[in-house]
């Protein structure tokens, strides 16, 4: 956040800072960043896409709300090796087949187990 604060001070308007880490977007949305490269979103698109407009909109609690209802699953969404979790995720969820290839592989069973519950108790699965 110090080198985020540092570049938007400088730099002001003439550059546009996202966020790389779903789980510091709000804090560097309050710094004056513009958005977040997520991966979050492939899960939960709107519930990103809500908790930033919300934000925009000076809806300070209510995009507080959103991220910490997310914070679970983008903990979840690094339990392994990215994309292993989200891809997973998305197999969970019927969007797409479980397939992967080299160098990637499937998830352990304790991580799977680990994520599997996080979307039940998002309601996402």
């Amino acid at each position: 956040m110090k080198q985020v604060s540092e570049v938007i001070r400088l730099c002001g308007d003439r550059i546009t800072v996202l966020s790389g880490d779903d789980f510091t977007t709000i804090p560097l949305l309050a710094l004056g960043g513009k958005g977040v490269i997520s991966v979050s979103a492939n899960i939960a698109p709107k519930a990103v896409s809500d908790m930033c407009a919300l934000w925009e909109k000076g809806d300070f609690d209510g995009a507080r709300k959103l991220h910490y209802w997310l914070e679970p699953l983008n903990a979840a969404m690094f339990i392994e090796t990215n994309p292993i979790p989200v891809k997973t995720a998305l197999a969970m969820m019927k969007k797409i087949k479980e397939e992967f290839r080299l160098p990637l592989c499937e998830m352990a069973s304790a991580n799977r187990d680990k994520l599997k519950k996080v979307l039940k108790d998002l309601k996402l699965i």
